[in-house]
């Protein structure tokens, strides 16, 4: 029988002095127990199903064909690096729009040229990275037709697909655990859009947005 593993699981062998966790094939592991095992520098031991066995823990993305933009600031600088790598791995054509280093930067030039890059189509999708995930969205929603969702589980980048046709993935790189942001990825890009009664409220959001762009303070 599978077993799941959550984080309090870890925690539990945390306290009871416990580096070593044992795992059998098919035994499942939660995103966020991933990051406490990363953590509390946890060996794990599974028994592969056979020698040829692929041990990669990263998600297999679902290949889209698809280009993105993909932006940070200074704190989002090393998970940018680790997601365009990854992103890469699996076919997809990134344009990053930087930062390059860890100098201190302001998010939203990044915010606002990953949202740039959406709506006029030359990238299918954006990705942003600050400490938090909120000022980027802030900032990239105040373009007209973009609709920025910051996602801290996998519920919450299906939803933003699904029933909101999300078109940029924010992510707090202080708030959210290496193992948890590659599972949000890799559900954001594998929702599609659900339409229908979805559509019609998108349609009331545009009419708003539409609405508040021609008043003169």
């Amino acid at each position: 029988m599978k077993k799941l593993f959550i984080e309090d699981d870890i925690i539990k062998i945390v306290k009871q002095a416990g580096k070593v966790l044992n795992i059998k094939e098919g035994d499942i592991i939660t995103p966020a127990a991933k990051d406490k095992i990363r953590e509390f520098n946890i060996t794990v031991i599974k028994e592969p199903k056979n020698k040829f066995q692929n041990s990669k823990s990263a998600p297999q993305l679902k290949i889209l064909g698809k280009t993105l933009a993909i932006g940070s600031d200074h704190t989002g600088y090393k998970l940018k690096s680790i997601l365009s790598n990854l992103l890469k791995e699996n076919n997809y054509n990134i344009k990053d729009v930087g930062t390059f280093n860890e100098d201190s930067c302001d998010y939203p030039d990044f915010a606002e040229s990953v949202a740039n890059k959406v709506i006029s189509g030359e990238v299918g999708f954006g990705i942003l990275i600050d400490a938090t995930g909120i000022p980027s969205a802030i900032t990239a929603n105040k373009i007209p037709g973009i609709r920025a969702a910051t996602c801290y589980n996998e519920f919450s980048a299906r939803s933003a697909r699904e029933h909101n046709n999300a078109n940029i993935l924010v992510l707090g790189a202080k708030a959210l655990g290496e193992e948890t942001v590659k599972s949000i990825l890799d559900v954001f890009i594998k929702t599609e859009f659900a339409g229908e009664r979805h559509q019609k409220r998108l349609d009331k959001i545009s009419m708003i947005e539409e609405k508040h762009s021609k008043k003169v303070f």
